[in-house]
């Protein structure tokens, strides 16, 4: 297994562990005192050290290729129930976004979520997790089929961003982008995004504007990578420390100011530690929190998750005027309406105002 830089520590001591092991077991000799003061001497460090992770430590711990990835929550919560959807019936399937129909009990839902590869192959498969616009219309396909049979919808985050290509762009990466939030805002059932790694950018923005927002105790969840944020604020990419304990990207930090809803437990020392244990949590965090929303109407469900995004912000600082988010409504302004639909139609307008004076003269006329 790979080690980060700060896990040194827990390597050296699980190397001499080892190696006492094997000397009990090649030897008439009684190590067993030995090895038990080790191990005593390794939990407490594994504590000492993962108890106290810094925010840019849980940036590394948050990218680790052995984290169970999405895939290995569907199949792990839904078994053989799981029935993958493809394509977003316009241009591809998008490899990068995956989704489709399960189960967990008697209770159907719709999972949608990024997938990264395991290996560099798969990788490139699934493109390092970057979704092109056809994935997030995907996405918006399924969330909107979830809506039509009310199917709740659970979303997996798990991506550095969503693809930055120049073909991306070029088919509209920002729009599909923006779809999938809207339509996540507007949909009368209720929606669960957890981030189970690295939740990075507008990419991640897209399935995480849900009724619960609920994240891993060592996923990030970000604007921007802190290498990013180190370059463009301080030109130095070596300033990612500072960058990442600015940017509050933890999951202690994001539930202090209201960004997310609950922390979801990992084993000691991550998610890849122990993957029965976080599947587990996984599985009650999402019962759990739906549970919740069986018994609210289309109305309810909607105003609770608008209501939840309006208050963010409003108890630290931000504003000073607190408005009655019940009463928030679209604002409609027919004459400006009117006037804009005649900019877009003016040969239309024209053609049927002429025909209308020209029927007018004729009546005044005989």
């Amino acid at each position: 297994m790979e080690y980060l830089e700060f896990e040194l520590p827990i390597k050296e001591l699980e190397e001499q562990l080892q190696k006492c092991m094997v000397i009990g077991e090649e030897s008439d000799v009684d190590v067993t005192e030995t090895c038990s003061q080790i191990e005593k001497k390794l939990d407490q460090t594994r504590k000492d050290i993962y108890k106290n992770l810094t925010a840019w430590q849980k940036v590394p711990l948050s990218r680790r290729p052995n984290r169970p990835y999405t895939m290995d929550y569907i199949n792990a919560i839904c078994g053989d129930t799981f029935l993958e959807l493809h394509g977003d019936r316009n241009v591809k399937d998008d490899k990068a976004m995956v989704g489709g129909l399960g189960k967990i009990g008697d209770q159907s839902y719709m999972f949608i979520g990024q997938q990264k590869g395991y290996n560099t192959k798969t990788r490139q498969y699934r493109n390092f997790g970057m979704a092109n616009p056809e994935g997030y219309r995907k996405a918006l396909r399924l969330m909107k089929s979830a809506e039509k049979f009310k199917i709740p919808v659970v979303c997996f985050v798990d991506t550095p961003g969503a693809y930055p290509g120049v073909g991306a762009e070029e088919r509209g990466q920002a729009e599909a982008i923006a779809k999938s939030i809207e339509c996540s805002m507007q949909l009368t059932v209720p929606t669960l995004s957890i981030i189970i790694g690295e939740g990075g950018s507008g990419g991640a923005i897209a399935l995480a504007s849900s009724s619960k927002v609920l994240m891993l105790e060592n996923a990030i969840y970000s604007v921007i990578s802190p290498e990013g944020c180190a370059t463009i604020l301080w030109r130095d990419p070596t300033k990612t420390l500072e960058a990442a304990k600015a940017m509050k990207l933890s999951a202690k930090d994001l539930l202090k100011l209201e960004i997310i809803d609950e922390i979801i437990p990992e084993p000691l020392g991550g998610a890849h530690r122990d993957k029965d244990l976080i599947l587990d949590n996984v599985r009650n965090a999402i019962d759990k929190n739906l549970s919740k929303f069986l018994t609210l109407s289309e109305e309810e469900i909607l105003n609770q998750r608008k209501n939840k995004f309006l208050d963010i912000g409003r108890n630290k600082g931000f504003s000073s005027n607190a408005v009655n988010q019940d009463k928030l409504t679209v604002k409609f302004d027919f004459k400006q309406n009117l006037i804009s639909k005649i900019k877009l139609n003016k040969k239309l307008f024209i053609t049927i105002s002429i025909i209308f004076l020209f029927f007018t003269l004729l009546s005044i006329i005989f």
